[in-house]
């Protein structure tokens, strides 16, 4: 049956400027949220979250940071310039944060060699002030909240009173704006993930309160998924923050021999293309220990983690393909 609602190829090549308009109200609001290091998956993540901002699946709103060493607002920075979107809100918790960093210190390299405006974590703005910024501006029910590192931001996101931006307060803004939160989080059914044990604290009071659906990638998924080796011997590439973090991140692990391991990648993967056919979700509630510890719920909660359908290699190998994106000229 003919799509009564599908805009004639015509119009289309006559009016281009309605075609791109019409991607850009589908895409997805999403904020992204990572402690970008210690690990370096993070920086895969971002490399696919702006690939898909770039055809269209998504739009960035803010890239924030859950970490507070000194020079994660520019790395961030560094990376939204490469990828001509340097105007990005960045936030940086500088109430409480961890300043656990990369010690493979590519982030060290990325400032060094790469153009970037943001030179200090004081040029940013703290990150439940940018959080509550860009919720304010968004239609009811729109976001999606993609966090791949420790639940710092979001914790006090919900605990947060009105201000400047919003009467509401947090957890009253998130439940109207938000309309799913996908974290890298947890291993299930039950298990001892980083991500949560960092700050057990804060991992407690989210997964107790936050008001709208949440969709865990847990450790096991990205654990079995190596990536960054076709990025690195890809010869087309020559400078790129991307490839120059698995370059130099790679060969100081034997573990990461075949690749990195793509816990991160997975989150954004599923949050912008959605979870079919890869995987399929179980339903229930995460509950977090006092250690950061976790375990399951089968109560018909509104929240769900990914278990595997396809085999890994198949998510691998979009997840490789995705990370060589190159920035739209």
């Amino acid at each position: 049956m003919r799509n009564q609602h599908a805009i004639p190829l015509i119009f289309l090549l006559l009016f281009p400027c309605f075609a791109i308009s019409q991607q850009l109200r589908e895409a997805k609001g999403v904020i992204f949220d990572s402690d970008m290091g210690p690990d370096y998956d993070d920086v895969g993540a971002i490399a696919l979250l702006h690939a898909y901002a770039d055809s269209g699946h998504i739009k960035i709103l803010a890239t924030i940071a859950s970490t507070n060493y000194e020079g994660v607002a520019g790395v961030f920075n560094v990376i939204n310039t490469y990828f001509n979107r340097p105007g990005i809100p960045i936030g940086v918790p500088k109430k409480k944060g961890s300043n656990i960093r990369d010690g493979q210190h590519w982030s060290d390299t990325l400032i060094a060699n790469y153009p970037h405006a943001i030179k200090r974590n004081a040029e940013v703005e703290e990150a439940v002030d940018v959080y509550r910024k860009v919720l304010a501006q968004q239609p009811d029910n729109s976001v999606t909240i993609i966090t791949v590192g420790f639940l710092t931001n979001l914790s006090a996101l919900l605990q947060s009173l009105p201000d400047e931006h919003s009467p509401l307060k947090g957890q009253e803004l998130v439940k109207k704006k938000v309309k799913q939160l996908v974290s890298m989080a947890g291993w299930f059914p039950s298990g001892k993930e980083y991500n949560v044990r960092i700050d057990s604290t804060a991992s407690q009071y989210l997964f107790t309160h936050w008001p709208s659906p949440i969709l865990m990638s847990g450790f096991e998924i990205g654990w079995k998924i190596r990536s960054g080796l076709p990025l690195v011997n890809n010869d087309k590439i020559r400078k790129s923050p991307v490839k120059d973090v698995f370059r130099i991140s790679i060969p100081m692990s034997i573990s990461d021999s075949a690749g990195r391991m793509s816990w991160d990648e997975t989150a954004v993967l599923v949050a912008a293309k959605g979870y079919e056919p890869w995987y399929s979700i179980v339903k229930g509630t995460m509950l977090v220990n006092k250690d950061g510890s976790n375990r399951w719920s089968a109560d018909g909660g509104q929240h769900a983690y990914l278990v595997e359908v396809q085999p890994p290699a198949i998510v691998e190998e979009i997840i490789n393909r995705v990370m060589q994106h190159q920035p739209k000229r």
